[in-house]
Protein backbone atom coordinates (compact mmCIF):
# COMPACT_ATOMS: atom_id res chain seq x y z
CA UNK A 1 0.00 0.00 0.00
CA UNK A 2 1.29 3.44 -0.96
CA UNK A 3 -1.50 5.68 0.32
CA UNK A 4 -5.20 6.07 1.05
CA UNK A 5 -7.36 8.69 -0.64
CA UNK A 6 -10.43 9.53 1.43
CA UNK A 7 -13.35 11.20 -0.35
CA UNK A 8 -16.25 12.46 1.78
CA UNK A 9 -19.40 14.28 0.66
CA UNK A 10 -22.94 15.13 1.68
CA UNK A 11 -25.68 13.35 -0.29
CA UNK A 12 -28.67 15.65 -0.89
CA UNK A 13 -31.94 13.89 -1.75
CA UNK A 14 -33.63 15.86 -4.57
CA UNK A 15 -36.54 13.48 -5.16
CA UNK A 16 -37.88 10.84 -2.78
CA UNK A 17 -35.25 8.14 -2.17
CA UNK A 18 -36.17 4.48 -1.87
CA UNK A 19 -33.63 1.80 -0.98
CA UNK A 20 -35.60 -1.26 0.01
CA UNK A 21 -35.61 -3.07 3.32
CA UNK A 22 -37.37 -6.19 4.54
CA UNK A 23 -41.02 -6.47 3.53
CA UNK A 24 -43.68 -5.80 6.10
CA UNK A 25 -45.02 -9.30 5.43
CA UNK A 26 -48.68 -10.31 5.21
CA UNK A 27 -49.89 -8.61 8.38
CA UNK A 28 -52.93 -6.37 8.03
CA UNK A 29 -51.77 -2.82 7.41
CA UNK A 30 -48.17 -3.87 6.79
CA UNK A 31 -46.22 -1.76 4.30
CA UNK A 32 -45.50 -3.44 0.98
CA UNK A 33 -42.21 -1.72 0.17
CA UNK A 34 -40.45 -0.24 3.23
CA UNK A 35 -37.08 1.52 3.12
CA UNK A 36 -34.05 0.00 4.80
CA UNK A 37 -33.48 1.30 8.33
CA UNK A 38 -30.74 1.25 10.93
CA UNK A 39 -31.77 -1.31 13.55
CA UNK A 40 -30.56 0.86 16.44
CA UNK A 41 -32.07 4.25 15.52
CA UNK A 42 -34.88 3.32 13.15
CA UNK A 43 -33.55 5.93 10.72
CA UNK A 44 -33.21 5.25 6.98
CA UNK A 45 -29.65 4.97 5.69
CA UNK A 46 -27.80 4.39 2.41
CA UNK A 47 -25.97 1.03 2.42
CA UNK A 48 -22.45 1.17 1.07
CA UNK A 49 -23.27 -1.85 -1.11
CA UNK A 50 -26.11 0.06 -2.81
CA UNK A 51 -23.97 3.12 -3.52
CA UNK A 52 -20.95 1.13 -4.69
CA UNK A 53 -23.06 -1.21 -6.81
CA UNK A 54 -24.70 1.71 -8.59
CA UNK A 55 -21.35 3.42 -9.24
CA UNK A 56 -20.00 0.16 -10.68
CA UNK A 57 -23.07 -0.48 -12.83
CA UNK A 58 -23.01 3.01 -14.33
CA UNK A 59 -19.31 2.68 -15.16
CA UNK A 60 -19.90 -0.70 -16.82
CA UNK A 61 -22.67 0.85 -18.93
CA UNK A 62 -20.55 3.88 -19.84
CA UNK A 63 -17.84 1.68 -21.35
CA UNK A 64 -20.20 -0.98 -22.72
CA UNK A 65 -18.44 -3.78 -20.85
CA UNK A 66 -19.78 -7.35 -21.19
CA UNK A 67 -21.60 -8.76 -18.17
CA UNK A 68 -19.76 -11.98 -17.45
CA UNK A 69 -20.30 -12.90 -13.79
CA UNK A 70 -23.68 -13.85 -12.21
CA UNK A 71 -24.02 -12.49 -8.68
CA UNK A 72 -27.65 -13.50 -8.12
CA UNK A 73 -29.11 -16.56 -9.74
CA UNK A 74 -32.67 -15.37 -9.92
CA UNK A 75 -35.02 -14.54 -12.74
CA UNK A 76 -33.80 -12.46 -14.38
CA UNK A 77 -30.17 -13.31 -13.58
CA UNK A 78 -28.18 -10.38 -12.18
CA UNK A 79 -24.69 -10.10 -13.68
CA UNK A 80 -21.69 -7.79 -13.40
CA UNK A 81 -18.57 -7.37 -15.49
CA UNK A 82 -15.51 -9.32 -14.33
CA UNK A 83 -12.36 -9.52 -16.45
CA UNK A 84 -11.59 -13.03 -17.61
CA UNK A 85 -9.50 -14.11 -20.58
CA UNK A 86 -8.85 -11.43 -23.16
CA UNK A 87 -10.92 -11.47 -26.32
CA UNK A 88 -14.66 -11.51 -26.99
CA UNK A 89 -14.83 -7.90 -25.86
CA UNK A 90 -13.13 -8.50 -22.50
CA UNK A 91 -10.46 -5.89 -21.73
CA UNK A 92 -7.22 -6.79 -20.01
CA UNK A 93 -7.54 -6.38 -16.22
CA UNK A 94 -4.78 -3.76 -16.09
CA UNK A 95 -6.60 -1.55 -18.61
CA UNK A 96 -10.13 -2.25 -17.35
CA UNK A 97 -11.90 0.85 -15.98
CA UNK A 98 -13.99 -1.26 -13.57
CA UNK A 99 -12.26 -4.33 -12.10
CA UNK A 100 -9.16 -2.78 -10.45
CA UNK A 101 -11.30 -0.08 -8.82
CA UNK A 102 -14.47 -1.95 -7.81
CA UNK A 103 -12.94 -5.41 -7.41
CA UNK A 104 -13.39 -8.97 -8.63
CA UNK A 105 -14.55 -12.07 -6.70
CA UNK A 106 -11.69 -13.53 -4.69
CA UNK A 107 -11.85 -16.91 -6.41
CA UNK A 108 -11.65 -15.46 -9.93
CA UNK A 109 -8.69 -14.61 -12.11
CA UNK A 110 -7.15 -12.13 -11.92
CA UNK A 111 -7.14 -11.93 -8.14
CA UNK A 112 -6.10 -8.48 -6.93
CA UNK A 113 -7.04 -6.16 -4.09
CA UNK A 114 -10.11 -3.96 -4.46
CA UNK A 115 -9.18 -0.29 -4.47
CA UNK A 116 -12.53 1.20 -3.45
CA UNK A 117 -14.31 0.85 -0.10
CA UNK A 118 -17.73 2.51 0.32
CA UNK A 119 -19.15 2.96 3.84
CA UNK A 120 -22.79 3.05 4.89
CA UNK A 121 -24.10 6.63 5.01
CA UNK A 122 -26.51 7.85 7.69
CA UNK A 123 -28.86 10.80 7.99
CA UNK A 124 -27.23 13.99 9.19
CA UNK A 125 -28.46 14.81 12.72
CA UNK A 126 -30.06 18.09 11.59
CA UNK A 127 -31.88 16.30 8.78
CA UNK A 128 -33.05 13.51 11.10
CA UNK A 129 -34.39 16.11 13.54
CA UNK A 130 -36.22 17.93 10.76
CA UNK A 131 -37.85 14.72 9.51
CA UNK A 132 -38.78 13.66 13.04
CA UNK A 133 -40.64 16.94 13.58
CA UNK A 134 -42.50 16.79 10.26
CA UNK A 135 -45.95 15.20 9.85
CA UNK A 136 -44.60 12.38 7.67
CA UNK A 137 -46.60 9.21 6.91
CA UNK A 138 -44.08 7.01 8.76
CA UNK A 139 -41.13 7.85 10.99
CA UNK A 140 -38.52 9.71 8.85
CA UNK A 141 -40.32 8.73 5.63
CA UNK A 142 -43.28 9.31 3.33
CA UNK A 143 -45.69 6.92 1.60
CA UNK A 144 -46.04 7.26 -2.16
CA UNK A 145 -49.00 5.55 -3.76
CA UNK A 146 -48.60 4.15 -7.27
CA UNK A 147 -50.81 2.13 -9.57
CA UNK A 148 -49.89 -0.31 -12.33
CA UNK A 149 -52.44 -0.09 -15.16
CA UNK A 150 -53.46 -3.14 -17.20
CA UNK A 151 -53.24 -1.94 -20.82
CA UNK A 152 -56.05 -4.27 -21.94
CA UNK A 153 -58.63 -3.97 -19.15
CA UNK A 154 -57.50 -0.61 -17.67
CA UNK A 155 -57.69 -2.23 -14.24
CA UNK A 156 -55.46 -0.55 -11.65
CA UNK A 157 -53.26 -2.40 -9.18
CA UNK A 158 -52.31 0.07 -6.41
CA UNK A 159 -49.19 -0.28 -4.26
CA UNK A 160 -47.46 1.62 -1.47
CA UNK A 161 -43.83 2.74 -1.65
CA UNK A 162 -42.00 4.17 1.35
CA UNK A 163 -39.42 6.85 0.50
CA UNK A 164 -37.12 9.27 2.29
CA UNK A 165 -38.59 12.70 1.41
CA UNK A 166 -36.86 15.16 -0.89
CA UNK A 167 -34.73 17.60 1.06
CA UNK A 168 -33.16 15.02 3.38
CA UNK A 169 -29.36 15.04 3.63
CA UNK A 170 -27.21 11.98 4.30
CA UNK A 171 -23.58 12.26 5.22
CA UNK A 172 -20.88 12.57 5.17
CA UNK A 173 -20.63 9.54 2.92
CA UNK A 174 -17.14 8.06 2.98
CA UNK A 175 -15.28 6.47 0.09
CA UNK A 176 -11.81 5.08 0.84
CA UNK A 177 -9.56 4.46 -2.15
CA UNK A 178 -6.27 2.56 -1.77
CA UNK A 179 -3.27 3.39 -3.95
CA UNK A 180 -1.03 0.37 -4.57
CA UNK A 181 0.87 1.60 -7.62
CA UNK A 182 1.36 4.94 -9.41
CA UNK A 183 -1.31 4.28 -12.05
CA UNK A 184 -3.91 3.90 -9.27
CA UNK A 185 -3.92 7.69 -8.92
CA UNK A 186 -5.24 8.00 -12.49
CA UNK A 187 -7.69 5.16 -11.85
CA UNK A 188 -9.15 7.20 -8.98
CA UNK A 189 -10.82 9.39 -11.58
CA UNK A 190 -13.11 6.45 -12.33
CA UNK A 191 -14.70 7.12 -8.92
CA UNK A 192 -15.15 10.84 -9.58
CA UNK A 193 -16.65 10.16 -13.01
CA UNK A 194 -19.04 7.62 -11.49
CA UNK A 195 -20.33 10.25 -9.02
CA UNK A 196 -21.14 12.52 -11.98
CA UNK A 197 -22.89 9.63 -13.75
CA UNK A 198 -24.98 8.96 -10.65
CA UNK A 199 -26.13 12.57 -10.38
CA UNK A 200 -27.62 12.23 -13.88
CA UNK A 201 -29.14 8.83 -13.09
CA UNK A 202 -30.71 7.70 -9.79
CA UNK A 203 -29.90 5.90 -6.56
CA UNK A 204 -32.08 3.10 -5.21
CA UNK A 205 -35.19 1.90 -7.00
CA UNK A 206 -38.13 3.35 -8.96
CA UNK A 207 -35.80 5.85 -10.63
CA UNK A 208 -37.66 5.73 -13.94
CA UNK A 209 -40.76 6.82 -12.01
CA UNK A 210 -39.10 9.85 -10.44
CA UNK A 211 -37.39 8.54 -7.31
CA UNK A 212 -33.73 8.62 -6.35
CA UNK A 213 -32.28 11.82 -7.80
CA UNK A 214 -29.35 12.89 -5.60
CA UNK A 215 -26.58 15.49 -5.60
CA UNK A 216 -23.15 15.35 -3.95
CA UNK A 217 -22.04 18.53 -2.17
CA UNK A 218 -19.18 19.63 0.10
CA UNK A 219 -16.67 17.12 -1.25
CA UNK A 220 -13.39 16.74 0.63
CA UNK A 221 -10.30 14.86 -0.54
CA UNK A 222 -7.80 13.74 2.10
CA UNK A 223 -4.58 11.86 1.36
CA UNK A 224 -2.80 9.67 3.90
CA UNK A 225 0.50 8.20 2.68
CA UNK A 226 1.67 5.05 4.41
CA UNK A 227 4.44 6.98 6.20
CA UNK A 228 1.83 9.24 7.80
CA UNK A 229 0.09 6.48 9.73
CA UNK A 230 2.40 7.44 12.57
CA UNK A 231 0.92 10.95 12.60
CA UNK A 232 -2.49 12.39 13.59
CA UNK A 233 -5.07 12.57 10.82
CA UNK A 234 -5.62 16.29 11.49
CA UNK A 235 -2.25 17.04 9.89
CA UNK A 236 -3.07 15.38 6.55
CA UNK A 237 -3.33 17.39 3.29
CA UNK A 238 -6.89 18.17 2.15
CA UNK A 239 -8.72 19.78 -0.77
CA UNK A 240 -12.41 20.78 -0.74
CA UNK A 241 -14.90 21.27 -3.56
CA UNK A 242 -18.49 22.52 -3.53
CA UNK A 243 -19.70 20.02 -6.12
CA UNK A 244 -18.73 17.14 -8.38
CA UNK A 245 -18.59 19.59 -11.30
CA UNK A 246 -16.04 21.71 -9.44
CA UNK A 247 -13.91 18.62 -8.85
CA UNK A 248 -14.20 17.54 -12.49
CA UNK A 249 -13.11 20.99 -13.65
CA UNK A 250 -9.85 20.69 -11.67
CA UNK A 251 -8.90 17.21 -12.92
CA UNK A 252 -5.26 17.71 -13.93
CA UNK A 253 -4.50 19.91 -10.93
CA UNK A 254 -6.12 17.42 -8.54
CA UNK A 255 -4.32 14.40 -10.01
CA UNK A 256 -0.98 16.19 -9.73
CA UNK A 257 -1.79 17.12 -6.12
CA UNK A 258 -2.77 13.52 -5.32
CA UNK A 259 0.50 12.20 -6.71
CA UNK A 260 2.46 14.75 -4.71
CA UNK A 261 0.52 14.12 -1.48
CA UNK A 262 0.82 10.34 -1.91
CA UNK A 263 4.58 10.58 -2.39
CA UNK A 264 4.38 9.42 -6.02
CA UNK A 265 5.29 12.63 -7.85
CA UNK A 266 7.19 11.88 -11.05
CA UNK A 267 6.27 8.19 -11.02
CA UNK A 268 4.19 6.57 -13.76
CA UNK A 269 2.27 3.31 -13.96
Amino acid sequence: MQAHILLTADIHVLTGLRIGGASGGLAIGALDNPVIRDSLTGQPYIPGSSLKGKLRSLTERLFGLPLTQPIKRSHPVVEIHVCKAQGDGNPDYVECPVCPVFGVPGDHYPTAPTRLIVRDTFLQPSSAEQLRSMPTDTLYAEIKWEAAIDRVTSAASPRQIERVPAGAVFGPCELVYTVYEPRDVDRFWTVVRALALLEDDYLGSYGSRGSGKVRFENLTLTVRPRAQYDQPAAQLPQRTFDSVDALLAAREEVLAWLREAAGLAGQTG
